[in-house]
């Protein structure tokens, strides 16, 4: 069994969930080495979160911010934590509701996830910047196999 940790940085992007397994994966070369194994992602951030769901609609990712400024809308309201802007706060609320980290099995060499399932990027601030994830792996590698040619003599 090995490891493998990696730290990743994802692009900055506008408030809202996007769908970035493609972004995860290529940054993480390791993971093609892999039989059987685990693959744990954590965002260092406080506002923002990863989750799985649906990746092939949009309507979903957009539904998904819609609904979460509803549970928690930005603005001081009755918060006390607004020194850092409007959407500090909610950011916080939105990342403890959702999570700063998940674990996806892998198997030869890929992500197992379902044939709707992505990785979601949940930035829950107007500017978040780009984040940061510590990727960890832990798994068994595959066999490399090299050719060999069996020469027979006559």
């Amino acid at each position: 069994m090995h490891w493998h940790q990696r730290v990743i940085q994802l692009a900055p992007r506008k408030r809202g969930f996007h769908l970035v397994t493609g972004e995860v994966v290529e940054q993480l070369p390791e993971l093609a080495r892999v039989r059987t194994g685990l693959l744990h992602l954590f965002i260092q951030h406080t506002s923002a979160s990863l989750v799985i769901n649906e990746n092939a609609s949009p309507d979903v990712r957009r539904d998904l911010e819609r609904q979460l400024r509803d549970v928690a809308p930005d603005g001081p309201h009755h918060y006390e934590h607004v020194h850092e802007g409007a959407d500090d706060m909610s950011a916080h609320i939105k990342s403890c509701l959702l999570g700063s980290g998940l674990t996806v099995p892998i198997g030869d060499g890929s992500l197992l996830l379902g044939t709707w399932q992505g990785i979601y990027l949940g930035e829950h601030r107007n500017n978040g910047g780009s984040r940061t994830i510590v990727a960890t792996i832990f798994g068994s590698e595959q066999a490399v196999h090299s050719a060999s040619r069996v020469v027979q003599s006559g």
